[in-house]
């Protein structure tokens, strides 16, 4: 499924210097323009509805395309659209493993997959599109950086939204997980014990000042090989990001969250990144689409496949 119609919006014309996103997207077709970004959508609220939150967030693909698409470009970009995933009949495994297999191949092909949740059940088909990919060689550790309120690690017997990152780190050893938002009200003892179980560094949005952070950023980057960014909108004040399941009450500021993607982007380890729980029906004026569309705008400008390399080792 395409979604050339949300690629929409005003032309002031056709050089260079007038360009905006949506005059630079197009279709993906296997076998184009390797080390190109491509969107992927994931169309879910099924791990949202599992996780007892507010439902909504199947619509955050289209309401990112929207709002990516009238951002001027300071340089022409190789993007492309492979469509969007969706989670129909309640039928959330099937569509993680569909994910999985579309950001397998785009990873495979030389892509930088761009995935537009969706709630945070999104992560474990992201995941499965990283452990899947035929470049990724025994022994590669890979990193998953989560900007995040929430750690994500719940002991439920039915994967949601809330349990993608305990799944992760069962299957899979060579997976480290780390997170930079934790609310310490929204996250149980058991939450935090079983984070510490699995050996998950984190930082409480308390401690997020920014020389801490790219401190503890740049501690993780040194132990991985390949690295999976995925940011959930509600790290954010909810003055910032008021569209998402579970506003958050304190959070994480806009400028430390960019300055992360700066660095992540920056390592030349960022194979992946996908953005979850926009929720557009709770967003004020498009203001949660937005600055998730401004930090993607960013990451993806500033990338330019530099880590593709890294699913080889």
């Amino acid at each position: 499924m395409t979604s050339e119609s949300s690629w929409t919006g005003r032309i002031d014309g056709t050089t260079p210097e007038h360009l905006r996103w949506h005059q630079a997207v197009t279709s993906y077709e296997p076998g184009t323009d390797p080390g190109a970004c491509v969107f992927v959508g994931f169309a879910s609220d099924e791990g949202v509805r599992r996780n007892k939150g507010r439902q909504g967030a199947a619509h955050g693909p289209e309401a990112l395309r929207r709002a990516l698409s009238p951002m001027a470009l300071g340089a022409p970009v190789r993007a492309f659209d492979a469509g969007t995933v969706a989670v129909t009949d309640d039928r959330l495994e099937d569509g993680q493993r569909r994910l999985g297999a579309t950001v397998s191949d785009l990873l495979d092909a030389g892509a930088f997959p761009v995935v537009l949740g969706g709630g945070h059940e999104v992560a474990y088909g992201t995941y499965l599109g990283v452990a899947g990919a035929a470049r990724r060689t025994p022994g590669t550790i890979v990193g998953i950086l989560n900007l995040d309120a929430h750690f994500d690690l719940r002991p439920d017997p039915v994967p949601s939204s809330g349990t993608p990152f305990r799944q992760i780190l069962e299957a899979d050893p060579d997976v480290r997980y780390a997170v930079i938002g934790i609310s310490q009200p929204s996250n149980t003892n058991v939450l935090f014990d079983t984070a510490d179980r699995f050996g998950v560094r984190y930082l409480l949005d308390d401690d997020c000042e920014p020389a801490r952070v790219a401190t503890f950023v740049e501690d993780f980057l040194a132990g991985i090989d390949l690295l999976y960014l995925t940011i959930d909108l509600d790290v954010l004040p909810a003055a910032v990001a008021p569209g998402v399941s579970a506003p958050a009450a304190y959070g994480v500021a806009l400028s430390t969250v960019q300055a992360v993607c700066d660095q992540v982007t920056a390592s030349g380890k960022l194979a992946v990144v996908d953005v979850a729980e926009l929720n557009p029906g709770l967003d004020i004026d498009q203001r949660t689409a937005r600055t998730a569309a401004r930090l993607l705008h960013r990451i993806i400008t500033r990338h330019g496949g530099s880590g593709i390399d890294g699913l080889a080792h």
